[in-house]
């Protein structure tokens, strides 16, 4: 870590995201007190209780009754305490039936349950989570959740590790993203959100296939909105344009231009120019288009767009770029598919 200069309020929650490596479990560590900054100080107020990684804390050897006890002395509370709450630690993690058994014996999903209930019920002021929700079942990540809005709404300060950055939009007051060890960016989630992803994609693009002989050869992709600006992210129902900037190696005769929209392996929708309509006679030098869709009819999540062009009668392709840019829709309420339409609801008595 270098230059890491950050302040929690009391009562906020804050996300850390970034990629592998660039430092989140390292701060989180430190702000547990597990390591010690070799510059600089760490300054917190009230117990804290940390879940790091999985089956931190726990002996193998021991059942665990035993490493709920241990545990729950690590952090603070004293034998008298950790009976008052032995009960609801139990049955938080749902662990009823193998709470004798040795940890060793669990497997990830039970370490993560029993870590977390040890964690939450040790009454902190400052909870450190690190990724290791994701390991859980989803009905007890669910759990997991409700118990961190609960500590929201009591005023306890939360640090939140995560891949899952649509968890930080959702449910942190700010967001610090670090890239190697320094903070690239720190404000509001969606803002630092937006900046990761966009970090993530051109990582990705890189990697992106081609294609073709290159006679004509796509030069850049981009995606705007109605009024002009960056598309990163486009709401459900907003309107989208595919620019897409060309260049002719050589002069060629009725060139297609096509682009296409994928989900998660799945195509979502494509098109070209002759489906659409529109005739270029001839292509030499540089040419620009744009494909405009007057409302996206997508819900929630990513997606890739793959443009191309290829001859009149397809027997040649010039240039294919797979995956040339992405974006994210947000919005398009609760719809399980991937298709967003407006409806009403409207009712009448009989």
């Amino acid at each position: 870590l270098k230059d890491v200069d950050l302040e929690d309020p009391e009562g906020s929650t804050i996300g850390l995201i970034g990629p592998n490596g660039s430092g989140k479990t390292t701060l989180l560590k430190i702000i547990a007190g597990i390591i010690r900054p070799t510059d600089g100080r760490v300054i917190t107020r009230g117990r804290i209780a940390a879940l790091l990684e999985l089956g931190a804390g726990f002996h193998p050897e021991l059942t665990g009754r035993e490493n709920v006890y241990l545990n729950a002395s690590i952090l603070g509370l004293s034998r008298a305490e950790t009976d008052a709450a032995f009960d609801e630690i139990v049955e938080f993690a749902e662990l009823g039936d193998f709470i004798d058994n040795q940890v060793k014996f669990y497997s990830s999903g039970m370490f993560v349950r029993l870590g977390f209930a040890v964690a939450v019920h040790v009454d902190p002021s400052i909870l450190l989570i690190d990724e290791v929700l994701a390991v859980g079942d989803e009905g007890f990540q669910r759990k997991c959740l409700d118990r961190v809005a609960r500590f929201q709404r009591e005023g306890r300060t939360i640090v939140f590790v995560t891949h899952a950055v649509d968890l930080v939009r959702q449910i942190c007051d700010s967001a610090v993203m670090l890239e190697q060890g320094r903070v690239r960016i720190a404000g509001a989630p969606d803002d630092v959100v937006r900046e990761f992803r966009r970090e993530m994609v051109k990582h990705e693009l890189r990697y992106a296939a081609e294609e073709g002989n290159r006679e004509v050869e796509v030069l850049g992709v981009e995606l705007v909105r109605g009024d002009g600006s960056r598309a990163d992210v486009v709401r459900s129902g907003q309107a989208l344009v595919v620019q897409i900037d060309l260049r002719a190696n050589r002069p060629v005769e009725h060139p297609v231009v096509s682009f296409a929209i994928h989900g998660e392996n799945r195509l979502i929708f494509e098109t070209n120019t002759n489906w659409e309509g529109f005739t270029i006679d001839r292509l030499e030098g540089k040419r620009r288009l744009r494909f405009s869709v007057d409302s996206l009819p997508l819900v929630r999540g990513r997606y890739w767009v793959t443009v191309g062009v290829h001859s009149g009668d397809a027997s040649v392709v010039y240039h294919v770029l797979r995956q040339a840019s992405v974006f994210d829709v947000d919005g398009g309420g609760r719809n399980p598919g991937q298709v967003f339409m407006a409806a009403r609801v409207e009712a009448e008595d009989l």
